[in-house]
C-alpha cells in the first residue's frame, strides 16, 4: 500500500537561491526524528518516501514502501528514483534493558539496514547524489567529569560498547565513499522534544516534585533541540558542498545538574533530590551509562565551515520553547 500526497511546488527556496525539488528515501522515517524530518522536507517542497516494515500503518507524512531492512526487494526500485537516501533506521536504545538479546537487536537494527541500503545504492544503475548516515556522539566514548576538554569531529573513537556500536553503524555505509556518492555522517547528542526521546523521561520526576541530580550531576550532556537537528540535516542535504562528518549538538553543552536545574526552572518545580549512581545502576544496569556518563561535544564543523545558525543554542531557550504552554 502507498499513500500519495500532492505536491504543488517544483522547487523550494534556500536563502536567496532556489533548491530543486528532491526525492528523499528515508529508512526509520516513522520515528521521532524521521517524522519531523519528513514533515520539514515536504514543507520545503521536496518529495518523501518512507521505507516501512509495517504494511498496514501509513506514515504520518509522505508516501511509503514496504521493506524489512534485511532483504532485497521491490523497494530497491526507489533507489534509482531518489536524490537523497537518509538512513535513520535503528531500535530505540533506551526503550528496554540491555540484555544480550536486546543488544543484538539494537546492533542489527542499525548495521543491517545500512549495509542493505549501501548495496542497493551501489547496484543501482542510477545512484542518488547523497546518502545521509545517522550516528551518535557515543562514538567518542565516555568522558570523565573531571576532563574539561571539548571534543569535536577530530576526536578519536572510544572503546566502550556504545562507541564500538557507533563505529559499526557508521561503517555500514562506508563503501559509498568509493562510488561517487556524497556521504554525510550525523552524530547527534540527546535529542530534545516533548513528543518522545529521552526528555519526557528526564522531566517526569520533576512533575512529581522529586527531580534532582543523577549520580554526581557533573556528567556533561551534549544535547540538541529537535528543530535544530532537523534544520541542520536539511541544511546539509541541500548544500552539495557539505560532505563527511558533522556533530549535530548544541554549541552549549551543560552538566546534568545544570540541565536538571533548568528543567525545574521552566516547569516551576524543585531540583533538590540527589539519586546516587549506585541506585541508578541497580535499576538500569549497563543502560545507566545513558544518564550517568557523558561527553562535552561541540559542532565544530557546523560552526567553522558553514553558515548554519542554531535557533536554540542554550538549554534555557530550548526547554522554554519545548514546554511553552505545556506546563
Amino acid at each position: 500500500m502507498m499513500q500519495i500526497l500532492a505536491f504543488s511546488r517544483p522547487a523550494c527556496t534556500m536563502g536567496s537561491g532556489i533548491v530543486r525539488m528532491s526525492l528523499a528515501l528515508i529508512s526509520g522515517g516513522s520515528g521521532l526524528i524521521g517524522t519531523a524530518l519528513a514533515r520539514s522536507l515536504l514543507v520545503r517542497g521536496h518529495r518523501v518516501v518512507i521505507l516501512t516494515r509495517n504494511s498496514t500503518k501509513q506514515p504520518t507524512y509522505g508516501e511509503s514502501v514496504v521493506w524489512d531492512g534485511i532483504h532485497p526487494g521491490p523497494w530497491m526500485d526507489w533507489i534509482g528514483k531518489a536524490d537523497w537516501v537518509v538512513n535513520l533506521a535503528g531500535e530505540n536504545i533506551g526503550a528496554k534493558p540491555w540484555t544480550e538479546r536486546r543488544w543484538q537487536e539494537i546492533r542489527e537494527s542499525r548495521v543491517f539496514p545500512g549495509e542493505l541500503l549501501t548495496e542497493a545504492v551501489i547496484r543501482s544503475p542510477v545512484r542518488p547524489s547523497t546518502f545521509l548516515q545517522m550516528s551518535a556522539i557515543g562514538y567518542y566514548g565516555i568522558q570523565s567529569p573531571s576532563d574539561k576538554s571539548s571534543w569535536d569531529e577530530t576526536t578519536p573513537p572510544g572503546n566502550d560498547r556504545l562507541a564500538n556500536l557507533c563505529k559499526e553503524w557508521e561503517s555500514s555505509s562506508a563503501k559509498l565513499e568509493s562510488h561517487n556518492v556524497r556521504r554525510l555522517i550525523i552524530r547527534t547528542g540527546l535529542v530534545l522534544s516533548h513528543r518522545g526521546g529521552v526528555l519526557p523521561r528526564l522531566v517526569l520526576p520533576y512533575r512529581f516534585f522529586i527531580g534532582g541530580s543523577l549520580g554526581g550531576g557533573r556528567q556533561i550532556y551534549s544535547w540538541i533541540h529537535l528543530d535544530d537537528l532537523v534544520q541542520g540535516m536539511l541544511f546539509l542535504l541541500e548544500n552539495p558542498e557539505a560532505r563527511g562528518l558533522y556533530n549535530l549538538t548544541s554549541p552549549q553543552p551543560v552538566t546534568q545538574h545544570e540541565f536538571g536545574c533548568m528543567i525545574g526552572r521552566v516547569l516551576r518545580r524543585p531540583h533538590w533530590i540527589s539519586v546516587p549512581a549506585i541506585i541508578i545502576k541497580l535499576i538500569l544496569g549497563e543502560m545507566s551509562t545513558l544518564v550517568l556518563d557523558g561527553q562535552r561535544v561541540l559542532p565544530a564543523r557546523l560552526l567553522r565551515d558553514t553558515t548554519f545558525q542554531f535557533a536554540f543554542p542554550s538549554i534555557e531557550s530550548a526547554l522554554a520553547n519545548i514546554y511553552q504552554n505545556r506546563i
